[in-house]
């Protein structure tokens, strides 16, 4: 029995070695590139809005709230906004827990179509 591999597996090795994708570090580093991509760019994204979103609320906009509470801003602090929830009723809530906002406008035009 010869010692030495045949001669098509040993070419077939050094195929393999030079190949560009056949390189781990190489793999691990585009592997990251999309996974910013697809991942962690469009979510901070996302964040950089939402921020901007929760800066700019005002008197009079319709917010609905991270737990599902709907109502009406009444009043605005640094750090807090009073929300109406129904008559007589009014909560202090973190900026941080608004989900999203809707301005006065868009829901008088919504509730007249």
């Amino acid at each position: 029995m010869p010692s030495t591999p045949p001669l098509f597996l040993a070419q077939a090795a050094g195929q393999a070695a030079s190949s560009p994708l056949g390189n781990p570090m190489i793999m691990m580093v585009l592997m990251f590139v999309i996974m910013y991509f697809v991942l962690i760019r469009p979510q901070r994204q996302r964040q950089k809005e939402h921020e901007k979103l929760i800066a700019n609320v005002k008197v009079g906009d319709h917010v609905v709230m991270n737990g599902g509470e709907h109502g009406i801003i009444t009043s605005t602090k640094e750090r807090t906004v009073m929300v109406k929830l129904a008559d007589n009723v009014k909560v202090e809530y973190e900026r941080s827990s608004i989900a999203s906002v809707s301005r006065k406008s868009d829901v008088v035009e919504a509730t007249t179509a």
